[in-house]
């Protein structure tokens, strides 16, 4: 294809013609993933805010549809007999450890775990005690999603053989079921910080970058873009060279 325009040529070759539609199109979808990841990011700290807004009661009735980050009552009781501790979690310093995880028995309905806070992992042949006081009491929270790696790399088999507490590693709702072998609400309760019996408490929204970094990452992807068409657009046109007379010999 040659378009001409005044003294210069638009000839581009095939090669770089395909490299560019390559190029761009992967650079605008990079964009697009990042304009993604910044809402999502967006909607969790929006979240997290309106959950400050009001505490709601937890009821058998209403434990399944309570949104996440929402400040939470509950009224029941610790059993500590079977307790979760969640490997690989390290503090809000990077410590490694342990969060611990409580059932806690409302009046009806699934045990709510508990999320009492980070403990230092020490000696793994010498687990923490966690003993805690199976009296009536009233805890606030917040309600949040059970921990997720970033690869999950099989299914996790409860051991019965095994001790308590139990020591499990990103654990799905399945598993901790079967491992307590009872019913277990969907969500998590983060422990308040005011409230006792809990361990080192900072929550948080844990995000390595926020929304306005993902947009700042977006707008580098399409400036690449737009960059690769420039350049394109500059190499495909050429000059048209003055057309030299032949010389004659007399």
């Amino acid at each position: 294809m040659v378009i001409r325009f005044g003294n210069r040529r638009f000839t581009p070759s095939l090669v770089g013609t395909v490299l560019v539609v390559v190029g761009v199109a992967v650079f605008i979808q990079l964009g697009l993933w990042q304009l993604r990841r910044a809402e999502q990011k967006q909607q969790l700290q929006d979240a997290f805010a309106r959950g400050q807004q009001s505490t709601l009661t937890l009821t058998a009735e209403n434990i399944g549809a309570v949104e996440r980050y929402q400040q939470v009552r509950a009224e029941g009781h610790y059993r500590s007999a079977r307790q979760i501790l969640l490997d690989n979690m390290p503090s809000a310093q990077g410590r490694p450890g342990y969060r611990v995880l409580t059932p806690f028995a409302l009046a009806s309905g699934p045990v709510l775990l508990v999320d009492r806070g980070w403990i230092p992992m020490g000696d793994r042949g010498s687990l923490p005690s966690l003993e805690v006081e199976e009296s009536a009491r009233t805890i606030t929270g917040r309600i949040d999603d059970l921990p997720r790696p970033g690869l999950r790399m099989g299914e996790q088999r409860p051991d019965a053989g095994e001790g308590w507490p139990r020591v499990l590693n990103f654990p799905e709702q399945a598993t901790l079921e079967a491992t307590l072998e009872q019913p277990v609400a969907r969500h998590i309760l983060l422990l308040d910080p005011t409230n006792a019996d809990g361990f080192e408490r900072q929550w948080n929204i844990k995000s390595r970058f926020s929304p306005d970094k993902h947009i700042g990452y977006a707008v580098q992807w399409f400036a690449f873009a737009v960059c690769a068409i420039v350049i394109f657009l500059i190499m495909s046109f050429k000059r048209r060279l003055p057309r030299i007379p032949k010389r004659r010999d007399f």
